[in-house]
């Protein structure tokens, strides 16, 4: 796993309350000036020369948003269906890695802002918290929070259904399986910063086996196949939703071997450098699955505008990623819950402009053909 030289440890700058969120780009100046430098490239970068990190939010700016006026409505109804649940908005957590790098309670505090909102919360595989403890941080007041729980698959199959079973245990109510590391990406700023594992006294939580208690490395499996998931089908009743569909012959691949979900990412950028942004691969991907399963995307999203192209292109629901990390930088709990508070008023916003009451009224006739950058 990326680590730290022995001598940088985490460390956060005090700041002055900056009261009200007004725009999540605030956010991630205020984590820039309290995180360590090593985290914060951890946290910032991307593969290789950055290309595709750098083009998930670019390519927004690609797309123009055809409005729809007198349709009335009254207040807008975000309720999203997913996965046989009712969610209150269609914004999820996605899947971050070593929460406690950007704040002392780590993901027990980004866990308690998903619970108050009720959203769902993909934990991550690398998460330097337990799933048991993020799971025991929800409220029993805001038991309507999901949990996900985020799994690469491990050449042990053993471990990997003891993981499996973990998850179930703590309440996670889906699989993310992530499908697009068959070995970790060249990440420039990590090498040239030595940061090749966790700083003493911080481990990934989910991979601690069972029966020793050692704590395992993170495998990228490049033998990792459609038969293991297939396997991964019959070993767990959770709904699986794949992660890291790009191409649409995956996307009908998915839909062949039962899976529940596909979300298309590129990692964030941080995989292999040069594939297509997120959102210039999900009409592809709609297109593919023809409304057999739900099909999700993140990547990018840093608006609510972000959120309403994603969702007028076919997908059902979005996930953010690095802002929740600035969010928890910056601010902790507090953060992360008025980042979500504000995805959520700004989508609400953009959808009144746009003469819709609800997710399902945001339809493809209403964007523009992309225009050339």
């Amino acid at each position: 796993m990326p680590s730290v030289p022995a001598q940088v440890t985490p460390s956060r700058t005090a700041m002055a309350d900056p009261g009200p969120l007004h725009r999540l780009g605030d956010l991630e100046a205020e984590a820039r000036l309290r995180l360590d430098p090593v985290h914060r490239d951890f946290f910032a970068g991307g593969a290789g020369d950055e290309r595709t990190l750098r083009a998930n939010e670019t390519a927004f700016d690609a797309y123009r948003l055809l409005p729809r006026v007198l349709r009335g409505g009254g207040e807008r109804d975000l309720r999203t269906e997913l996965l046989g649940e009712t969610l209150p908005m269609p914004v999820l957590v996605a899947p971050t890695a070593f929460h406690r790098l950007a704040h002392p309670e780590g993901e027990v505090a980004t866990a308690r802002a998903v619970g108050a909102v009720g959203t769902v919360l993909v934990v991550s595989m690398a998460s330097t918290t337990p799933i048991e403890a993020v799971a025991d941080a929800i409220e029993p007041s805001d038991r309507s929070a999901r949990l996900w729980f985020q799994l690469y698959p491990q050449p042990d199959l053993g471990f990997t259904a003891s993981v499996v079973s973990r998850a179930e245990a703590a309440g996670c109510r889906a699989l993310v399986v992530t499908v697009d590391s068959p070995v970790f990406g060249r990440r420039d700023r990590d090498l040239r910063n030595g940061f090749l594992d966790l700083p003493p006294g911080y481990v990934c939580e989910n991979m601690r086996d069972p029966e020793t208690g050692r704590v395992r490395d993170i495998v990228m499996d490049a033998t990792l196949d459609w038969a293991r998931i297939d396997w991964l089908r019959a070993t767990t009743r959770l709904p699986i939703v794949l992660k890291g569909i790009l191409h649409p012959a995956d996307a009908r691949l998915a839909v062949a071997h039962g899976v529940d979900a596909v979300l298309v990412s590129n990692h964030g950028g941080r995989q292999l450098d040069g594939v297509p942004a997120s959102i210039d691969a999900l009409p592809a991907v709609v297109e593919a699955v023809e409304g057999r399963i739900p099909v999700l995307l993140d990547g990018g999203i840093r608006r609510g505008t972000d959120i309403l192209t994603a969702l007028a292109l076919g997908a059902v629901a979005v996930g953010v990623g690095r802002p929740v990390l600035w969010a928890l930088a910056a601010r902790g709990e507090r953060g992360v819950r008025q980042l979500l508070d504000l995805l959520r008023a700004e989508l609400a916003r953009a959808m009144t402009l746009a003469g819709a009451v609800r997710p399902a009224d945001l339809t493809r006739e209403m964007i523009l053909d992309r225009v050339p950058r």
